[in-house]
């Protein structure tokens, strides 16, 4: 009745169901664990003793204070939290298992302190560690690769509250052979990403949309206000990605992890001085209650949010901090875009903060696809698509051969050798 190689993607079927499930499971209780201690740190300690959590002198203290933590857990922890987040992509390679309870604790504090990074690289890198040595337990012969598949999509789902994100992903990554073809291969990863989006989705669905004017048709003028919007986006994303190595430089030119990272987390307070508390956290909330004040905010305003949480990100990233890149740069797009629209009122909102979050995004990842896809699900209207589809076109001529939001390990180990 089926094919073989129907019966070998059915065999997956139910490691895919599980996988997808936990990944979001474990999202969802870091997310919740994170929220709970952020509410201590920002809303109840400070009531306690009446602390004005907008002052200076609280934020200065707050990410100093994260900083040392997180870097007293890079220290002493065995595993060392991981890998420098500077020199990761999205999806790496599994790492030990005795490095997920620093990393794990590090995410957390970082989340709940209001370092500007979001939960996706290290909760991938947890949930696939996790898989591979569960699965190399109970499934001996199946490769280590398959786990790292299902489980990055699996969590991709759940973080996106979509399938869709780990679909277009991994339509790239996914290279289809002469006898197999591209969803063969995407049915596994596909089944995981499903069900961490609807596990998600039973909890708190993620949910991207900004409350923008409607967008009701398609103009040709758009296409060129996108495209110059878009440009501008990467324009501001390239300096950041400029300003990443010698950051990184002179930051672990520090040895000491608690320095170093108390160093970053007290930059993190003097940014959040220029662009408000707005600009700390990951940005998911954040930027959904920019959008429904932006009507009060000046200029000026908008100019120091959207650049005070860009160098936020690069700092961030730069000094040792366990987060990912994603989230903030969403923020960062959609700040632009709305002083974009504020400027030059003319072009719908809903064209300058989807095309500033798709440059944005793309600067970032360097992954068409997800940027696409967060543009909509920032502005979900089917009417932008052909705008953004267009618009994608030269802003990936531009990026072609530019460099990565990334310091290479071999740079990290020159200059490691140089100290």
């Amino acid at each position: 009745m089926l094919h073989p190689r129907a019966k070998t993607m059915l065999t997956f079927g139910v490691p895919a169901l599980v996988i997808g499930s936990a990944s979001s499971i474990v999202l969802v209780a870091v997310l919740r664990v994170a929220h709970a201690l952020q509410n201590v740190l920002w809303f109840n300690i400070p009531d306690v003793l009446n602390i004005n959590t907008h002052s200076a002198g609280w934020m200065l203290f707050m990410l100093t204070l994260t900083g040392v933590g997180v870097g007293a857990v890079i220290r002493y922890l065995p595993g060392h939290a991981g890998p420098d987040p500077a020199t990761e992509s999205l999806i790496g390679m599994p790492l030990p298992l005795n490095a997920v309870p620093g990393l794990l604790l590090a995410l957390i504090l970082g989340l709940a302190g209001g370092v500007s990074l979001g939960p996706e690289n290290p909760i991938i890198a947890i949930n696939i560690a996790l898989a591979v040595t569960l699965g190399a337990q109970l499934f001996p012969r199946v490769q280590s690769t398959d786990w790292v598949i299902l489980t990055a999509a699996g969590t991709l789902g759940a973080l996106f509250g979509a399938p869709v994100a780990a679909a277009l992903i991994f339509s790239q990554t996914l290279n289809t052979g002469k006898d197999i073809s591209l969803w063969d291969r995407l049915f596994p990863p596909l089944l995981a990403a499903g069900a961490g989006a609807m596990t998600s989705s039973l909890f708190d669905e993620p949910n991207f949309t900004l409350n923008l004017a409607a967008y009701t048709s398609t103009h040709l003028v758009d296409v060129f206000s996108g495209a110059i919007v878009t440009v501008m986006a990467i324009a501001v994303g390239m300096l950041a990605v400029w300003c990443f190595p010698h950051l990184h430089r002179f930051f672990h030119a520090i040895r000491y992890p608690m320095l170093m990272l108390g160093l970053g987390g007290f930059v993190l307070g003097l940014l959040a001085l220029t662009g408000g508390q707005i600009t700390l956290f990951r940005g998911y909330d954040e930027m959904k209650l920019l959008a429904a004040t932006s009507d009060n905010l000046s200029l000026g305003k908008l100019l120091a949010i959207t650049l005070s949480k860009l160098a936020a990100l690069v700092v961030a990233a730069a000094c040792g901090f366990r987060g990912g890149r994603i989230f903030p740069a969403v923020f960062v797009g959609v700040s632009l875009g709305i002083l974009l629209h504020n400027h030059v009122d003319s072009v719908p909102a809903a064209v300058t903060v989807s095309c500033a979050v798709m440059g944005m995004v793309l600067v970032v990842t360097r992954d068409g696809w997800l940027s696409l896809f967060l543009a909509l699900a920032v502005v979900p209207d089917l009417n932008l698509l052909p705008v953004l589809c267009i618009v994608m076109l030269p802003a990936w001529v531009v990026l072609t051969g530019k460099p990565l939001l990334l310091v290479s390990r071999r740079d990290k180990s020159a200059d490691d050798d140089s100290d």
